[in-house]
């Protein structure tokens, strides 16, 4: 939903009415979030590497330092990206429950 596409743009709304409809508009167009956790060891220690957010046509995701930050096609890429060590296991975590 766009505002130029929405059962108010042909006639006069309340405040409530619009404040409404925008807020439903950025919650059905929000991203949803992502996390890359790095297990270290036989479940000894983890840390989140970078975060991430999926969008409809892609995905971004910047590690934790802000030195390196990505681009993807999809967000299932972002392991990809993640540095490969010795002990180190990644893991590719949502943030929150799946959207309805």
């Amino acid at each position: 939903m766009s505002l130029t596409n929405n059962p108010w743009s042909t006639g006069v709304y309340k405040p409530q009415s619009f404040t409404e409809m925008i807020t439903d508009m950025v919650a059905d167009q929000a991203p949803r979030v992502f996390a890359v956790v790095l297990e270290y060891g036989e479940q000894t220690d983890a840390k989140v590497y970078a975060w991430g957010m999926a969008l409809d046509d892609g995905a971004y995701m910047t590690a934790n330092d802000g030195r390196s930050v990505y681009s993807l096609a999809d967000p299932g890429n972002a392991l990809r990206y993640v540095p490969r060590r010795t002990n180190t296991k990644p893991h590719f975590v949502w943030v929150g429950p799946e959207p309805e």
